[in-house]
């Protein structure tokens, strides 16, 4: 069975880049544009791991990252922050929020994938 990652993305773009990447790859993935929703998606998905854009409309990836981190039946679920946000300082304030892994925008594929294979 192909392991599960939800993409967290508000960017068109990056999200089909992602997506496609992935899937060329084996993994089941799941596309989620807004973070409003994503706790709800999360819940019914159940990923092996969530790719989590830090910027994004309506709520900010580090509050989604706390409120997964406060959720019983989430709170196990690796997350990788990839985002803008590059200078050591936000690395540092990404993983204090609770972020496992952590890749700065613009990506590297290679670099991408064996992230996304560590974390899973």
């Amino acid at each position: 069975m192909a392991s599960r990652i939800l993409i967290v993305e508000d960017n068109e773009l990056n999200l089909k880049l992602f997506c496609d990447l992935l899937r060329a790859h084996h993994f089941d993935v799941e596309p989620v544009r807004d973070g409003r929703g994503m706790i709800a998606r999360a819940h019914s998905f159940m990923p092996d791991l969530i790719i989590m854009d830090i910027q994004l409309p309506h709520i900010s990836g580090l509050e989604l990252i706390g409120q997964i981190r406060k959720t019983k039946e989430l709170c196990h679920i690796p997350i990788m922050a990839v985002t803008a946000y590059a200078a050591p300082e936000d690395e540092q304030k990404i993983r204090q929020a609770g972020a496992t892994g952590y890749i700065a925008k613009p990506i590297s594929v290679v670099r991408f994938l064996e992230a996304v294979k560590t974390l899973i």
